[in-house]
């Protein structure tokens, strides 16, 4: 694709890329079937924290507005 716009390369590859990850969370929600898997509230939150402040901090990097809260620090 040597004539693709940045916005054609943008669009092409959300597409894929958006699919893969839907999918992939779709599976996840398979984990909630209580026939199957067993889980704790606490369970459940440990496993959605990290993938929520994943897209939450994604997110911000589409807004160039929004400082970025990626930083080292040492404690």
């Amino acid at each position: 694709m040597p004539d693709e716009s940045r916005n054609e390369r943008f669009r092409r590859l959300a597409e894929t890329r958006g699919d893969r990850l839907i999918r992939e969370i779709s599976l996840l929600g398979n984990l909630a079937n209580r026939k199957n898997y067993d889980y704790t509230p606490e369970e459940v939150d440990a496993l959605f924290r990290p993938i929520e402040a994943e897209l939450k901090e994604v997110r911000a990097l589409f807004d160039p507005a929004a400082p970025s809260t990626r930083k080292v620090t040492f404690n």
